[in-house]
């Protein structure tokens, strides 16, 4: 911090907002000011330095755009600094996630609660609007055939569960259905731009004082890619009454004053800046397609369950929840 020019003098008000298995966050302030520390976990995995990396090369290129986002202060990618682990000073955010709990006055206000899902899809386009080379993101990722690899590849990650030991094999009603209409319906022409890779209602935070979205958070999958799909994964996570993913979005699901998936798509679409070269009219392949992925990443814990690698339980939440995205997928096609 004293080599980036930040303010000097003790750490105050240390306070650590997650660790363990997870990346570490830290909050404390310095001379006056706040700042959030990010940083692996105790125990690095192969990739979490790469991640880091990644993660704060792209929250720098957001900054001086109007996406909600907590801004990188001073990155340090040099893992010989902090015992082998890439880490980066982030600004804090000022808010609370609604899947973990609803203050007031928003619990007691359903069409401020509606805003809040709007608001949702409105950031999304703000972050769907941004010029990614203009912003410094050339060969961030591999864009050329990404969507055309997406079904491959997919289907090869749900294959290779087959290696872990006492796993039957997956049992998902619509499996083949879903790849093969995924291929048939590729749309042809599309733009690429930033994708969060991991865009539900979990991964944003809200003000404190109002519907606006404060920050959209843990953007560990963020790579260039086709950013339609991150509106498709909002619309495949969100909150249905009766379905089993709805547990997951928490008090703000259990509501039951969030707008329709179809109010979500036309909040997206006021910013014509975020739909130039894009074909919202092929939003429900982008929807299909992020439930047939995240079914298999899901599907992937259950596959471990049985090799005793995760326990029984939670493997069972994650199929049924697998289950519940392909019939969402299906019903995706069949309207």
């Amino acid at each position: 911090m004293d080599e980036q020019g930040l303010p000097t003098g003790p750490f105050e008000d240390v306070t650590l907002l997650s660790g363990g298995t997870q990346n570490v966050l830290i909050r404390f302030r310095r001379g006056g000011e706040g700042y959030v520390l990010r940083r692996g976990p105790q125990h690095l995995r192969s990739r979490t330095n790469d991640v880091l990396r990644r993660e704060a090369r792209v929250l720098s290129a957001l900054d001086g755009t109007d996406v909600p986002a907590p801004r990188v202060l001073a990155a340090c990618p040099d893992e010989s600094v902090m015992n082998g682990a890439v880490f980066y000073l982030m600004t804090p955010v000022e808010g609370f996630n609604a899947t973990v709990s609803l203050p007031e006055p928003h619990a007691s206000d359903p069409q401020m609660q509606r805003e809040m899902g709007l608001n949702a899809a409105r950031a999304l386009s703000a972050l769907g609007a941004v010029d990614h080379a203009a912003a410094g993101l050339t060969g961030f990722g591999k864009p050329e055939g990404f969507l055309e690899r997406q079904v491959g590849r997919w289907m090869s990650e749900l294959e290779s569960y087959n290696s872990l030991d006492g796993y039957p094999g997956p049992d998902i009603p619509g499996l083949d259905k879903v790849a093969t209409w995924l291929d048939d319906n590729r749309p042809v022409t599309w733009r690429p731009g930033i994708m969060h890779g991991d865009y539900h209602l979990a991964n944003l935070m809200y003000s404190f004082d109002g519907p606006q979205v404060a920050a959209i958070v843990d953007w560990e999958m963020c790579t260039i890619g086709d950013p339609l799909l991150d509106l498709g994964w909002l619309l495949a996570t969100w909150p249905e009454p009766g379905d089993a993913s709805t547990s997951l979005a928490g008090p703000l699901g259990d509501g039951g004053a969030l707008p329709a998936t179809a109010d979500l798509v036309t909040a997206y679409a006021e910013r014509a800046g975020a739909i130039a070269g894009r074909d919202l009219s092929a939003i429900t392949w982008y929807a299909v397609l992020a439930c047939f992925k995240l079914g298999i990443v899901l599907e992937g814990t259950h596959a471990r369950a049985f090799a005793g690698k995760a326990s029984k339980e939670t493997g069972d939440l994650l199929h049924g929840i697998t289950l519940g995205l392909f019939r969402r997928a299906q019903a995706f096609i069949a309207s």
